[in-house]
């Protein structure tokens, strides 16, 4: 495919750099942070007796193929009758990354970073996230390691808290691993160089199975949502691809959500307040009941976690390819999440999404602000110090946090539509299958699945009931503005 004459890679980044100044966030680091930057020599150090040397465990990180800021490691152990000791590593980013410095003042500021296939713009500055206080392969590191004892049922039901060195093993990809385990594909070369990660990658996988089955009878939702990525060669945009669900991202996602809770847990019992990601009861519920409705299903009338996830489990086993449309009108019905401070004794808000009462954002300081001052918390709790944050901060911070992330989104959302329209502009013309996925009284949105991609039907029937499948013809891409436009055709042309 030629390369577009006139939008390539650099535009992409030119957009999104733009978009996130216009939402409050800093696209570049200040001069103030290369200069604290520069006067870092290594990775950080504590001769704490209390720090424990875990580095002998057979840590690995599974991460996305391009991923160099690994935040967490995992292990594991068996017990007795089914009972498996699971161990997560979190890497110490307050080790170098002090309260109130200069990089802190800029994650604070932004509060995440910001993923575009295009380019990253990291919460800190790479030579931190990508090494220094990264959990890199072969290299000991600071940490806070989480023990959970996982019962046969899946159930955890002891944990501990504390602070560790660590060595990461084995660094791995999420798609190789799944592959293997679905015995699809060999086991990953940095997984073979390690005597035994084969049975500790299968016994992991097996515990993250039992903790998933668990979580979705407890009412935890499975949801699908609808995030194609770019695929670049160089400057050219090649591809575009839907990221699959596998059993390698449900590992990681087993243990991260218990890891969260764990964290939640392990603050509340020590009196202190704590930062929380809470995704509260849906208040339009009786909009989510009309869903159902419309799909043959009766839902109670108070809001029910568990009724809701057997409604879209029936739904994505019937229906999988209509199921990531009906996951995202779910996903906005329920409201989005966000960050909100728990008191001691204070009855939890809770995480309506996972059906969990206590949760923090702990496992990803590298990447996200709030898992940093969760993680300075739980430090100061272990070293026997104050709390660094009052309640007054960390009343600012949930709220700041909470608009920050929403801003990152929507820049991400805003720039992955300016990728698929740059992909998509030499197939003008082209036509594609479809289905309808949105409309209201003046729009019809459309979604095609080969490449995945979603845009508005300029032309053609516009009373079509959302989830009908139709046929429609490519005809502009506004790269700048992420626009993409089609046309209903009645019958594809031949070869399509």
């Amino acid at each position: 495919m030629p390369a577009n004459p006139t939008f390539h890679r650099h535009d992409l980044v030119r957009i999104a750099t733009e978009a996130m100044r216009e939402r409050g966030l800093e696209p570049e680091f200040p001069d103030r942070v290369v200069r604290q930057l520069d006067a870092i020599d290594g990775p950080g150090q504590d001769d704490d007796p209390r720090v424990r040397d875990l580095t002998a465990l057979p840590w690995c990180s599974i991460d996305n193929d391009d991923s160099r800021d690994l935040d967490q490691l995992t292990a594991c152990g068996a017990m007795s009758a089914g009972v498996v000791k699971i161990f997560v590593a979190v890497a110490d980013v307050d080790a170098l990354v002090r309260k109130d410095s200069p990089i802190d003042t800029h994650a604070r500021t932004n509060t995440t970073s910001v993923y575009t296939s295009a380019r990253v713009f990291p919460l800190l500055p790479e030579r931190l996230s990508t090494d220094l206080t990264s959990l890199n392969a072969h290299q000991d590191r600071l940490a806070i390691v989480t023990e959970m004892i996982v019962d046969a049922e899946g159930a955890v039901i002891d944990s501990t808290v504390h602070r560790a060195k660590v060595r990461n093993q084995a660094k791995l990809a999420y798609d190789a691993v799944a592959a293997w385990i679905d015995g699809e594909g060999a086991l990953p070369e940095a997984a073979r160089a390690v005597p035994g990660m084969d049975e500790q990658l299968r016994a992991q996988d097996a515990v993250a199975q039992r903790m998933r089955a668990l979580r979705r009878a407890q009412g935890s939702l499975d949801l699908e949502t609808f995030q194609p990525r770019a695929i670049f060669d160089g400057d050219r945009v090649v591809d575009i691809r839907q990221q699959v669900q596998n059993r390698a991202r449900q590992l990681i996602e087993e243990f991260m959500i218990a890891t969260n809770t764990c964290t939640a847990h392990f603050l509340a019992q020590h009196g202190g307040s704590s930062l929380r990601r809470v995704v509260r009861s849906p208040e339009r519920w009786l909009r989510i009941v009309d869903v159902a409705r419309k799909y043959g299903e009766a839902l109670p009338k108070e809001p029910d976690s568990r009724a809701l996830e057997g409604f879209l489990a029936r739904q994505r086993k019937a229906d999988p390819l209509r199921f990531p449309d009906l996951s995202l009108v779910i996903v906005k019905l329920m409201g989005s999440g966000e960050y909100v401070v728990e008191r001691p004794q204070a009855e939890p808000v809770g995480h309506f999404g996972l059906a969990v009462r206590d949760y923090t954002h702990s496992t990803a300081p590298n990447r996200r602000y709030p898992d940093l001052v969760t993680l300075r918390m739980v430090k100061a709790l272990l070293r026997g110090e104050r709390a660094p944050y009052s309640g007054a901060e960390l009343e600012h911070l949930a709220e700041h946090c909470t608009r920050q992330e929403d801003a990152a989104q929507k820049v991400e959302r805003s720039v992955r539509k300016s990728e698929a329209a740059l992909y998509l502009q030499s197939f003008v013309g082209q036509s594609f299958d479809a289905i309808v996925t949105g409309r209201t009284d003046s729009a019809t949105w459309v979604r095609v699945f080969t490449p995945p991609a979603e845009g508005l039907l300029q032309a053609g029937e516009f009373d079509l009931e959302v989830g009908r499948k139709i046929h429609v013809k490519l005809l502009s891409t506004d790269v700048e503005h992420g626009f993409i436009d089609f046309e209903q055709v009645l019958v594809p042309p031949r070869g399509n």
